[in-house]
């Protein structure tokens, strides 16, 4: 199982991270995209290979940000064989994939900083803020994966910045590489001031 995410928006990110002074590590699944200069890039395949990796990379970073789109769902039983077609219907059974973002929230220093994205299909603040206050977030970055005009793929995006305390912003529609710019530029002044988004 997976979804039409090209990680252009988590490679601007990086690259405009890059851009302003940051020692970044990028850590990504199968794209198709140039590797930004100066990024350190760990290619990986499966949510355990990405959750190990971001682990291993976690503890000294200050800022951890998830724009990846993980798939939620793996097949519970993987064939070391191609499955030939034989029946006219199969049926598989799915087990749902780590909780890379959860699982790191849950061991953070205070001092660490931590932005995830909520790619939504409806409901967008409501969803976008429930994940916020489970995985115990700092900022929250909405964005619709709906349709045509959806953020998957395109180069594109509209997002909602959501803080603790209700703090929001609306960035775009602009170019992602636009919108990683004005984000990673409000991060890099919370961080300067030693304060959070509200």
């Amino acid at each position: 199982m997976s979804n039409p995410s090209s990680g252009k928006m988590g490679f601007a990110l990086a690259a405009a991270a890059k851009a302003a002074g940051w020692t970044v590590d990028l850590v990504t699944g199968p794209v198709s995209l140039p590797e930004p200069a100066g990024v350190l890039v760990y290619p990986v395949v499966t949510a355990e290979e990405m959750l190990r990796q971001t682990d291993a990379l976690f503890g000294p970073c200050d800022i951890l940000i998830m724009a990846a789109a993980v798939s939620d769902w793996r097949p519970r039983v993987q064939a070391a064989q191609k499955v030939k077609k034989g029946a006219t219907t199969m049926t598989v059974e799915f087990e749902a994939t780590p909780d890379i973002l959860g699982t790191l929230s849950a061991r953070r220093r205070p001092d660490q900083y931590l932005v995830g994205f909520a790619a939504e299909t409806e409901a967008i603040e409501q969803h976008a803020l429930e994940k916020l206050e489970r995985k115990n977030l700092d900022l929250i970055v909405a964005n619709s994966v709906a349709g045509p005009q959806g953020a998957f793929g395109s180069e594109q995006n509209r997002v909602i910045l959501l803080g603790r305390e209700g703090w929001r912003q609306v960035l775009g529609p602009a170019p992602k590489t636009e919108i990683a710019r004005a984000l990673i530029a409000q991060l890099d002044q919370a961080m300067k001031n030693s304060s959070r988004i509200p």
